[in-house]
């Protein structure tokens, strides 16, 4: 299932974002909810919740029946941690 999401999010969601310096990545699908990730200039823009329900989500479900709902991940990444440790650290 993943692939075939990624497949979606590649070919019908990522040319709309790239309007916009952005892209969309799937971090998982777990019990018919995909969660996605904006990219680029997408990933910190104030409209990114909007984003992921006007564009991401509507594209995905008529795409793929399977998935039941769409997700901004908002989870920062254990290698964004370790940089800022370092940098607090000054190491």
């Amino acid at each position: 299932m993943d692939e075939k999401i990624k497949k979606v999010l590649a070919e019908k969601v990522d040319p709309l974002l790239e309007a916009h310096f952005g892209g969309v990545m799937l971090t998982s699908f777990e019990n018919g909810i995909a969660y996605v990730k904006l990219t680029g200039s997408c990933s910190t823009c104030p409209s990114a919740q909007y984003t992921i329900e006007d564009v991401v989500k509507g594209i995905v479900l008529e795409e793929i029946p399977e998935v039941e709902d769409v997700v901004l991940d908002t989870s920062v990444s254990s290698d964004l941690i370790d940089m800022a440790r370092k940098i607090l650290n000054k190491d």
